[in-house]
């Protein structure tokens, strides 16, 4: 069961869909991302695509971001994250986008939105391909200095380039992988 582990709704159990459409990012993944992210989460923008749960971004609205904006198409999905909104507390900082993720990023794109970080965990299946279709757009939505963070297979190699975007490091944990991104 995914939960929040630390930060103002650390301990927070989190409630996620039943089935195999949503896959909850696992706590050691999680907590290895949010210990290299640490010192960039306080007061920064994040945009959490294929939010699944939520737990992702909610973790990083209690660890102190700003704003995080979730975004998720499944009614699974967008129920798991409402509750999860509810019990932890966190709506002051948090807003949903409800729909795919192309209409998404296209809507934050043209409502000026920046993000600092940007997380993304598609289907493994399609990660790497949905990420080099959504990097153009994302490398708009990212403010000066900001980081891509894709969630994907480790049997899947993340490109070392997409556009203007350079890997600066993957790092393994069981069969997920994280790959880090830069202008």
């Amino acid at each position: 069961m995914p939960r929040i582990i630390s930060g103002r709704a650390g301990g927070i159990p989190l409630i996620a869909p039943k089935g195999q459409d949503t896959r909850p990012t696992a706590d050691k993944t999680k907590e290895a991302l949010f210990s290299i992210l640490a010192p960039a989460i306080p007061d920064c923008t994040f945009l959490d695509l294929y939010a699944g749960t939520g737990q992702i971004g909610l973790e990083a609205a209690s660890r102190g971001a700003r704003t995080v904006v979730l975004v998720e198409q499944a009614r699974a999905g967008l129920s798991a994250i409402a509750a999860n909104l509810e019990k932890t507390r966190l709506s002051d900082v948090t807003r949903i986008e409800q729909g795919s993720v192309w209409t998404a990023v296209r809507h934050l794109l043209t409502s000026g939105s920046r993000f600092d970080l940007i997380f993304l965990d598609p289907p493994y299946r399609q990660a790497i391909a949905d990420f080099e279709r959504l990097a153009t757009d994302l490398t708009q939505l990212l403010t000066a200095g900001g980081r891509i963070i894709l969630e994907h297979d480790a049997k899947s190699k993340a490109p070392d380039f997409v556009m203007e975007l350079k890997r600066t490091r993957s790092c393994q944990y069981g069969t997920a992988m994280l790959s880090f991104y830069q202008v």
